[in-house]
């Protein structure tokens, strides 16, 4: 099998700019609204609205575009903040360096433990299943082509881009200019945020059929899972890392 390369239907991205102080809450970023409280990513995640590739549309935006009340999504939004647990470490207020490792330690680390699994598990069940259900052999030829886009991406982010970053912080110049390292991220994002809409429309939500086998059910799960983590590991680089370089770029020049 072969992959097929998923052209993109992400929005054109820039990195997120924070909203001044004030600013209503329909008025300001899905972005910024997660960078500022990880847990509402839940929330987003209940609506299915994306804040990493699409992260740059207002909420007003985000919930005009699914169709969704406004109202009821700022009242869970709301009810999040008012939440008395205290919230887990914030990666986003890492410092950029710091920052960086706890992508490469966190989120490449998890990429480079499941994509193996999930490739595995994929040709697998389009093997076993495709001759019924061919959105099966699709799904693996669109995660086979992700695979292969996320793979050459970490290893860009972790020769070129994240050590420019630590340069930079360190006060030293950056190897070159980072507009170039910066435009191409943000488009293997799209291009990542992308494959994943595929792949779960081709899986009705990542829900597999009553008579699936364990195999199945296990590829779907652990589809879900990858979309999550990297809706996370996407939107810390578009809302807060990238951003941060542009900033030691413009003050080392």
């Amino acid at each position: 099998m072969r992959p097929n390369r998923v052209n993109s239907t992400c929005m054109s991205h820039q990195p997120n700019v924070f909203s001044p102080p004030g600013t209503p809450l329909l008025d300001r970023t899905v972005g910024e609204l997660v960078a500022e409280r990880p847990g509402r990513s839940r929330v987003f995640h209940s609506y299915n609205i994306d804040f990493c590739c699409q992260g740059g549309r207002t909420l007003r935006e985000a919930c005009a575009r699914k169709g969704l009340t406004s109202d009821l999504v700022v009242e869970q939004l709301e009810a999040e903040l008012a939440d008395p647990s205290p919230p887990a470490r914030n990666p986003a207020n890492l410092p950029p360096a710091e920052l960086a490792a706890y992508i490469v330690e966190t989120h490449h680390g998890f990429l480079r433990r499941e994509l193996p699994r999930l490739h595995a598990m994929s040709e697998r069940v389009a093997q076993v299943h495709g001759g019924h259900t061919p959105a099966l052999v699709e799904m693996f030829h669109v995660f086979i082509g992700m695979e292969a886009e996320l793979t050459g991406h970490m290893l860009k982010e972790e020769q070129i881009l994240f050590p420019a970053v630590v340069a930079l912080t360190l006060g030293g110049p950056a190897p070159g200019s980072l507009e170039g390292p910066i435009a191409c991220m943000i488009h293997e994002h799209e291009e990542v945020g992308a494959a994943l809409d595929r792949l779960r429309e081709l899986s009705h939500g990542f829900k597999p059929s009553p008579d699936a086998c364990n195999t199945y059910r296990a590829l779907f799960a652990g589809l879900s899972d990858l979309e999550q983590d990297v809706h996370r590991h996407v939107h810390l680089e578009n809302a807060v890392l990238l951003p941060a370089a542009r900033k030691l770029a413009e003050k080392s020049r």
